[in-house]
C-alpha cells in the first residue's frame, strides 16, 4: 500500500548530478508531479485513488502561463465518466481526463 505522503522540494537541476529522490517514510522513489499539486488528505482513500489514476495516465500538476494546471477530476465518478467517454469516442484516456466538460 502506498504511504500517501507528499513533500514540497525544489526540482533538481538536470546537470547537477541529480539522483533519484526517495520517500523518507517508505523509501520508494518520489514522483515529481508539479508545483501546482495539492495532495488529498492522508485518510481520503477515494482522493488518493483518483490521484493514482491521474499519475498512471501521465497527468501532472505543472503551472501554466495562466496560473494553474487546468482541470483535474476530483472524484471517482468523474474519472469513470471520462473513461466511458474516451472508450466510446476513441479519445486517449489522458486527454479525456483533463477535459473540463464532456460533450
Amino acid at each position: 500500500m502506498p504511504c500517501r505522503a507528499s513533500y514540497k522540494q525544489p526540482y533538481p537541476e538536470p546537470c547537477a548530478g541529480a539522483h533519484e529522490r526517495r520517500c523518507p517514510r517508505c523509501a520508494e522513489p518520489l514522483i515529481h508531479v508539479g508545483s501546482a499539486f495539492a495532495p488529498p488528505r492522508r485518510r481520503d482513500t477515494a482522493g488518493w485513488r483518483v490521484l493514482s489514476v491521474l499519475l498512471h495516465a501521465g497527468i501532472r500538476f505543472h503551472k501554466s502561463c495562466c496560473g494553474g494546471p487546468g482541470y483535474r477530476p476530483r472524484t471517482l465518478a468523474e474519472v469513470r465518466e471520462r473513461r466511458t467517454y474516451a472508450t466510446a469516442n476513441g479519445e486517449p484516456f489522458a486527454r479525456a481526463l483533463v477535459r473540463r466538460e464532456i460533450p
